[in-house]
């Protein structure tokens, strides 16, 4: 009897494994697409990610001379707003001049 169940299930077995031979062939190429698939995205993803970086890098290169270019601008409105203010003292202070002085 334990003869019998044993080679019946060898006999199952052994019609089985054509079937499972048929399917796994073009399961194991899919798998070897979709491996091949994954490892471009993942190169593609490494190369975007890296490119971000770089840019980021940048920016934040760029954010710092820009932080130094406005800081410069505010020195030089600064001694612009005293040049101008200067020059305003200096017109009030001359502006009688102006009536004893010909126009051109």
């Amino acid at each position: 009897m334990i003869l019998l169940a044993f080679l019946i299930g060898l006999a199952l077995a052994l019609a089985a494994l054509p079937f499972v031979v048929v399917r796994g062939i073009p399961l194991w190429r899919q798998l070897k697409r979709t491996g091949g698939a994954f490892a471009n995205e993942l190169s593609s993803f490494d190369e975007r990610s890296a490119r971000a970086e770089r840019l980021l890098a940048e920016a934040d290169r760029s954010s710092h001379e820009l932080e130094t270019a406005l800081e410069r601008l505010r020195v030089s409105r600064a001694r612009l707003n005293v040049l101008v203010g200067a020059l305003e003292r200096a017109r009030r202070r001359t502006r009688w001049l102006r009536v004893l002085l010909p126009l051109s």
